[in-house]
């Protein structure tokens, strides 16, 4: 069945389509792993790094019917085969319901570490709180502050939801006082 195209505007590699969100599309394992709009009724995919918090966090609260403008690049064909719809790696969430999105929220957190967080590779990247809260530092920033469970942590910095909800992740910027490297 060949993929219906539809006339996104773009620029460059990033390409903007405007439709109404259908629903989250989640991985084999359950984590959020992109979106389905329809643009004119056409279905159009973005597919997230489920990882990316800060991505996945943009789509936490989307409602059926929205109005979206959404950010991506083309993907590649697939080594599986052809698809049904046009697929697009997610880059950003320009706008809902007319509206930009509002930026992640400061905040500030306080709480006693009871577990370490970590990264892909295996190294900690940061530590859950008894508030469940996630406060990611990175390896390096870890290592500078030795923290050790039972530890009383202040951390200060971009907060969205966990995409399990119940708790926040905190890009850290500063925990107990101390400024970490920004994340880049």
């Amino acid at each position: 069945m060949p993929r219906p195209q539809h006339p996104p505007a773009h620029d460059g590699d990033v390409w903007s389509v405007e439709g109404r969100f259908q629903h989250l599309v989640y991985s084999p394992r359950g984590g959020v792993e992109g979106l389905l709009i329809d643009t004119d009724g056409i279905a159009t995919q973005f597919v997230v790094d489920p990882h990316d918090a800060a991505s996945v966090g943009q789509l936490l609260g989307l409602q059926a019917g929205q109005a979206l403008a959404v950010e991506g690049r083309k993907t590649p064909p697939s080594p599986k085969g052809e698809g049904e719809h046009v697929v697009y790696h997610f880059e950003r969430l320009a706008e809902v319901d007319g509206e930009e999105p509002a930026a992640p929220q400061d905040a500030q957190v306080r709480g006693k570490v009871v577990r370490f967080n970590f990264a892909r590779h295996g190294a900690p990247n940061g530590v859950v709180l008894d508030s469940g809260d996630f406060v990611h530092t990175r390896p390096d920033g870890l290592a500078r502050l030795g923290l050790h469970i039972g530890d009383a942590v202040h951390a200060e910095g971009a907060a969205q939801p966990l995409a399990t909800g119940g708790g926040r992740v905190i890009e850290a910027r500063r925990i107990n006082g101390q400024p970490l490297a920004a994340h880049g």
